[in-house]
Protein backbone atom coordinates (compact mmCIF):
# COMPACT_ATOMS: atom_id res chain seq x y z
CA UNK A 1 0.00 0.00 0.00
CA UNK A 2 2.52 2.51 0.77
CA UNK A 3 4.42 1.73 -2.29
CA UNK A 4 1.44 2.78 -4.16
CA UNK A 5 0.63 5.89 -2.34
CA UNK A 6 3.68 7.31 -4.66
CA UNK A 7 1.42 7.19 -7.73
CA UNK A 8 -0.66 9.16 -5.99
CA UNK A 9 0.29 12.84 -7.20
CA UNK A 10 1.02 12.22 -10.45
CA UNK A 11 -2.32 10.40 -10.60
CA UNK A 12 -4.08 13.62 -8.95
CA UNK A 13 -2.70 15.44 -11.14
CA UNK A 14 -4.02 13.95 -14.58
CA UNK A 15 -7.21 13.59 -13.22
CA UNK A 16 -7.57 16.79 -11.98
CA UNK A 17 -6.85 18.03 -15.43
CA UNK A 18 -9.32 16.55 -17.51
CA UNK A 19 -11.68 18.66 -15.13
CA UNK A 20 -11.13 21.80 -17.68
CA UNK A 21 -12.32 19.14 -20.59
CA UNK A 22 -15.16 18.23 -19.09
CA UNK A 23 -15.89 21.86 -18.30
CA UNK A 24 -15.49 22.85 -21.77
CA UNK A 25 -17.65 19.96 -23.00
CA UNK A 26 -20.96 20.84 -20.34
CA UNK A 27 -20.85 24.47 -20.53
CA UNK A 28 -22.79 25.36 -23.86
CA UNK A 29 -25.21 22.91 -22.92
CA UNK A 30 -26.33 23.94 -18.97
CA UNK A 31 -25.92 27.20 -16.89
CA UNK A 32 -23.08 26.49 -14.43
CA UNK A 33 -24.78 26.41 -10.98
CA UNK A 34 -27.22 24.17 -12.14
CA UNK A 35 -24.79 21.37 -14.06
CA UNK A 36 -22.64 21.62 -10.62
CA UNK A 37 -25.89 21.46 -8.05
CA UNK A 38 -26.55 18.42 -10.08
CA UNK A 39 -23.07 17.23 -9.81
CA UNK A 40 -22.48 17.42 -6.45
CA UNK A 41 -26.00 15.70 -5.50
CA UNK A 42 -25.23 12.97 -7.93
CA UNK A 43 -21.61 12.54 -6.12
CA UNK A 44 -22.82 12.59 -2.66
CA UNK A 45 -25.63 9.98 -3.25
CA UNK A 46 -23.02 8.11 -5.33
CA UNK A 47 -20.73 7.96 -1.79
CA UNK A 48 -23.93 7.57 0.13
CA UNK A 49 -24.17 4.34 -0.75
CA UNK A 50 -20.58 3.55 -1.36
CA UNK A 51 -20.77 3.98 2.94
CA UNK A 52 -23.44 1.33 2.64
CA UNK A 53 -21.75 -1.17 0.95
CA UNK A 54 -18.59 -0.52 2.83
CA UNK A 55 -20.12 -0.40 6.36
CA UNK A 56 -18.47 2.92 6.14
CA UNK A 57 -18.28 4.60 9.97
CA UNK A 58 -20.60 7.92 9.94
CA UNK A 59 -19.22 11.14 10.77
CA UNK A 60 -19.94 12.59 14.15
CA UNK A 61 -21.75 16.20 14.44
CA UNK A 62 -18.47 18.00 14.27
CA UNK A 63 -17.07 16.19 11.77
CA UNK A 64 -19.85 16.14 9.61
CA UNK A 65 -19.62 20.20 10.28
CA UNK A 66 -16.30 20.79 9.40
CA UNK A 67 -16.68 18.51 6.08
CA UNK A 68 -19.76 20.71 5.00
CA UNK A 69 -17.85 23.50 5.76
CA UNK A 70 -14.57 22.33 3.37
CA UNK A 71 -17.07 20.99 1.09
CA UNK A 72 -18.47 24.74 0.76
CA UNK A 73 -15.15 26.56 0.06
CA UNK A 74 -13.67 23.19 -1.79
CA UNK A 75 -16.66 22.48 -4.17
CA UNK A 76 -18.97 25.85 -3.85
CA UNK A 77 -16.94 28.77 -4.33
CA UNK A 78 -14.04 27.36 -6.02
CA UNK A 79 -15.93 25.52 -8.82
CA UNK A 80 -18.78 27.67 -8.57
CA UNK A 81 -16.77 30.72 -9.35
CA UNK A 82 -14.78 29.14 -11.84
CA UNK A 83 -17.89 27.92 -14.02
CA UNK A 84 -19.75 31.08 -13.46
CA UNK A 85 -16.81 33.05 -14.85
CA UNK A 86 -15.83 30.79 -18.03
CA UNK A 87 -19.92 30.73 -18.66
CA UNK A 88 -19.77 34.19 -18.90
CA UNK A 89 -16.78 34.22 -21.53
CA UNK A 90 -13.30 34.52 -19.29
CA UNK A 91 -10.59 32.81 -21.54
CA UNK A 92 -9.96 29.60 -19.80
CA UNK A 93 -5.93 30.45 -19.85
CA UNK A 94 -6.56 33.50 -18.36
CA UNK A 95 -8.59 31.73 -15.76
CA UNK A 96 -6.69 29.14 -15.45
CA UNK A 97 -3.35 31.84 -14.61
CA UNK A 98 -5.46 33.36 -12.27
CA UNK A 99 -5.99 29.60 -10.59
CA UNK A 100 -1.80 29.30 -10.28
CA UNK A 101 -1.28 31.71 -7.66
CA UNK A 102 -3.23 29.22 -5.14
CA UNK A 103 -0.37 27.41 -4.26
CA UNK A 104 1.59 30.50 -3.13
CA UNK A 105 -1.93 31.59 -1.22
CA UNK A 106 -2.27 28.20 0.34
CA UNK A 107 1.77 28.09 1.17
CA UNK A 108 0.92 31.30 3.03
CA UNK A 109 -2.00 29.95 4.58
CA UNK A 110 -0.56 27.17 6.04
CA UNK A 111 2.24 28.77 7.31
CA UNK A 112 -0.33 31.15 9.55
CA UNK A 113 -3.06 28.92 10.11
CA UNK A 114 -1.01 25.07 10.28
CA UNK A 115 2.18 26.04 11.77
CA UNK A 116 4.07 24.59 8.37
CA UNK A 117 7.56 25.65 8.18
CA UNK A 118 8.06 27.07 4.68
CA UNK A 119 11.94 26.59 3.34
CA UNK A 120 13.19 29.03 1.48
CA UNK A 121 14.00 26.17 -1.16
CA UNK A 122 10.32 26.11 -1.24
CA UNK A 123 9.69 29.54 -1.84
CA UNK A 124 11.73 29.58 -4.68
CA UNK A 125 10.05 26.39 -5.92
CA UNK A 126 6.72 28.14 -5.44
CA UNK A 127 8.01 30.85 -7.57
CA UNK A 128 9.74 28.83 -10.30
CA UNK A 129 6.63 26.70 -10.87
CA UNK A 130 4.46 29.71 -11.21
CA UNK A 131 6.61 30.85 -13.45
CA UNK A 132 6.57 27.56 -15.59
CA UNK A 133 2.20 28.41 -15.52
CA UNK A 134 3.02 31.69 -17.13
CA UNK A 135 4.89 30.24 -20.23
CA UNK A 136 2.33 27.36 -20.46
CA UNK A 137 -0.32 29.84 -20.66
CA UNK A 138 0.99 32.52 -22.36
CA UNK A 139 0.15 32.01 -25.72
CA UNK A 140 -3.80 31.82 -24.69
CA UNK A 141 -3.49 34.99 -23.08
CA UNK A 142 -3.26 36.99 -26.79
CA UNK A 143 -7.14 36.92 -27.50
CA UNK A 144 -8.55 38.19 -24.12
CA UNK A 145 -11.76 38.84 -25.86
CA UNK A 146 -14.84 40.89 -23.88
CA UNK A 147 -14.90 38.24 -21.07
CA UNK A 148 -12.45 39.71 -19.17
CA UNK A 149 -14.27 42.14 -17.15
CA UNK A 150 -14.46 43.27 -13.20
CA UNK A 151 -16.60 40.82 -12.83
CA UNK A 152 -15.45 37.64 -14.04
CA UNK A 153 -11.19 38.36 -12.46
CA UNK A 154 -12.81 39.16 -9.13
CA UNK A 155 -14.94 35.79 -9.70
CA UNK A 156 -11.56 33.63 -10.63
CA UNK A 157 -10.05 35.52 -7.96
CA UNK A 158 -12.54 33.99 -5.50
CA UNK A 159 -11.93 30.67 -6.59
CA UNK A 160 -8.48 30.95 -5.78
CA UNK A 161 -9.04 31.75 -2.46
CA UNK A 162 -12.08 29.29 -1.64
CA UNK A 163 -9.97 26.38 -2.79
CA UNK A 164 -7.01 27.73 -0.26
CA UNK A 165 -8.97 28.03 2.69
CA UNK A 166 -11.05 24.58 1.91
CA UNK A 167 -8.10 22.92 1.79
CA UNK A 168 -6.85 24.80 4.70
CA UNK A 169 -10.03 23.77 6.71
CA UNK A 170 -10.00 20.33 5.60
CA UNK A 171 -6.20 20.12 7.07
CA UNK A 172 -7.01 21.87 10.03
CA UNK A 173 -10.22 20.49 10.99
CA UNK A 174 -11.62 17.76 8.88
CA UNK A 175 -8.92 15.40 8.00
CA UNK A 176 -9.86 12.80 10.98
CA UNK A 177 -12.51 9.91 10.29
CA UNK A 178 -13.55 8.06 7.04
CA UNK A 179 -12.99 9.72 3.81
CA UNK A 180 -16.13 8.78 2.17
CA UNK A 181 -18.06 9.84 5.26
CA UNK A 182 -16.25 12.83 5.09
CA UNK A 183 -16.29 13.41 0.91
CA UNK A 184 -20.21 13.22 1.24
CA UNK A 185 -20.66 15.93 3.29
CA UNK A 186 -18.28 17.94 1.46
CA UNK A 187 -20.46 17.60 -1.57
CA UNK A 188 -23.46 18.10 0.41
CA UNK A 189 -22.39 21.44 1.43
CA UNK A 190 -21.20 22.26 -2.07
CA UNK A 191 -24.42 21.22 -3.25
CA UNK A 192 -26.23 23.51 -1.32
CA UNK A 193 -24.31 26.09 -2.24
CA UNK A 194 -25.24 25.70 -5.57
CA UNK A 195 -28.82 24.83 -5.37
CA UNK A 196 -29.05 28.48 -3.48
CA UNK A 197 -26.90 29.98 -6.39
CA UNK A 198 -29.06 28.17 -9.31
CA UNK A 199 -32.40 29.67 -7.38
CA UNK A 200 -31.29 33.05 -7.26
CA UNK A 201 -29.65 33.56 -10.02
CA UNK A 202 -29.99 31.28 -13.06
CA UNK A 203 -33.44 29.88 -15.39
CA UNK A 204 -32.23 25.98 -15.00
CA UNK A 205 -32.21 25.61 -18.96
CA UNK A 206 -30.29 22.78 -19.49
CA UNK A 207 -29.86 20.77 -22.81
CA UNK A 208 -29.59 16.88 -22.84
CA UNK A 209 -27.55 15.44 -24.86
CA UNK A 210 -24.53 12.90 -25.01
CA UNK A 211 -21.80 15.69 -24.54
CA UNK A 212 -23.79 16.77 -21.45
CA UNK A 213 -24.10 13.37 -20.24
CA UNK A 214 -20.29 12.21 -20.92
CA UNK A 215 -19.20 15.78 -18.97
CA UNK A 216 -21.46 15.05 -16.09
CA UNK A 217 -20.13 11.34 -16.22
CA UNK A 218 -16.87 11.85 -16.15
CA UNK A 219 -16.95 14.70 -13.53
CA UNK A 220 -18.67 12.87 -11.09
CA UNK A 221 -17.16 9.46 -11.44
CA UNK A 222 -13.99 11.05 -12.12
CA UNK A 223 -13.26 13.99 -10.69
CA UNK A 224 -15.55 14.27 -7.72
CA UNK A 225 -14.97 11.00 -6.23
CA UNK A 226 -11.57 9.90 -7.78
CA UNK A 227 -9.20 12.81 -7.90
CA UNK A 228 -11.01 14.24 -4.66
CA UNK A 229 -10.20 10.92 -2.80
CA UNK A 230 -7.23 11.32 -3.79
CA UNK A 231 -6.64 15.15 -2.75
CA UNK A 232 -8.34 14.05 1.00
CA UNK A 233 -5.65 11.59 0.84
CA UNK A 234 -2.91 13.66 0.63
CA UNK A 235 -4.04 16.48 2.73
CA UNK A 236 -4.18 14.18 5.39
CA UNK A 237 -0.86 12.76 5.03
CA UNK A 238 0.94 15.72 4.02
CA UNK A 239 1.82 19.53 4.16
CA UNK A 240 -0.56 21.93 2.67
CA UNK A 241 2.08 23.72 0.80
CA UNK A 242 3.61 20.94 -0.88
CA UNK A 243 0.28 19.34 -1.81
CA UNK A 244 -0.39 22.92 -3.29
CA UNK A 245 2.11 22.55 -5.31
CA UNK A 246 1.36 20.43 -7.59
CA UNK A 247 -1.24 22.36 -8.88
CA UNK A 248 1.23 24.46 -11.14
CA UNK A 249 1.53 21.24 -13.32
CA UNK A 250 -2.22 21.13 -14.10
CA UNK A 251 -2.51 23.63 -16.77
CA UNK A 252 0.39 21.87 -18.70
CA UNK A 253 -1.08 18.28 -18.40
CA UNK A 254 -4.47 20.31 -19.74
CA UNK A 255 -2.74 21.41 -22.43
CA UNK A 256 -1.43 17.86 -23.26
CA UNK A 257 -4.65 16.78 -23.25
CA UNK A 258 -6.27 19.61 -24.92
CA UNK A 259 -3.21 18.97 -27.61
CA UNK A 260 -4.08 15.43 -27.85
CA UNK A 261 -8.27 15.49 -28.11
CA UNK A 262 -8.95 18.83 -29.62
CA UNK A 263 -5.82 19.64 -31.95
CA UNK A 264 -4.86 22.73 -29.87
CA UNK A 265 -1.46 23.92 -30.92
CA UNK A 266 1.53 22.98 -27.90
CA UNK A 267 4.35 24.87 -28.68
CA UNK A 268 7.85 25.28 -28.10
CA UNK A 269 7.76 27.80 -25.60
CA UNK A 270 4.75 25.59 -23.68
CA UNK A 271 7.07 22.76 -23.61
CA UNK A 272 9.96 24.86 -21.90
CA UNK A 273 7.01 26.13 -19.43
CA UNK A 274 6.57 22.48 -18.58
CA UNK A 275 9.99 21.58 -17.65
CA UNK A 276 10.39 24.96 -15.86
CA UNK A 277 6.87 24.28 -13.52
CA UNK A 278 7.78 20.49 -13.01
CA UNK A 279 11.33 22.02 -11.90
CA UNK A 280 9.29 24.31 -9.05
CA UNK A 281 7.09 21.46 -7.86
CA UNK A 282 10.08 19.46 -7.51
CA UNK A 283 11.59 22.21 -5.48
CA UNK A 284 8.73 22.93 -3.69
CA UNK A 285 7.93 19.31 -2.26
CA UNK A 286 11.56 18.21 -1.85
CA UNK A 287 12.67 16.98 1.80
CA UNK A 288 14.11 19.27 3.52
CA UNK A 289 18.14 19.08 3.83
CA UNK A 290 19.72 18.88 6.85
CA UNK A 291 20.29 22.34 8.49
CA UNK A 292 17.76 23.90 6.67
CA UNK A 293 14.81 26.36 8.71
CA UNK A 294 11.87 27.54 7.84
CA UNK A 295 10.63 31.21 7.57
Amino acid sequence: MHSLKRFIPASFVVLWATGFIGARYAMPWAEPFTFLAARFVIAALLLAGLMLVLGSKRATGAEALHATVAGILMHGVYLGAVFWAIHRGMPAGLSALIVGLQPLITAVLAGKFLGEAILPRHWAGLAVGLIGVVIVLWPKLGALGGGVTPETLVASLVSVLGMSAGTIWQKRYASGGDLVAATMWQYIGGGALMILASLAFETHTVVINGELIFAMAWLVLVLSIGAIFLLMVMIRDGEMSKIASLFYLVPAVTAVIAWALFGEQLSLVQIVGMAIATLGVGLATARPANGETGN
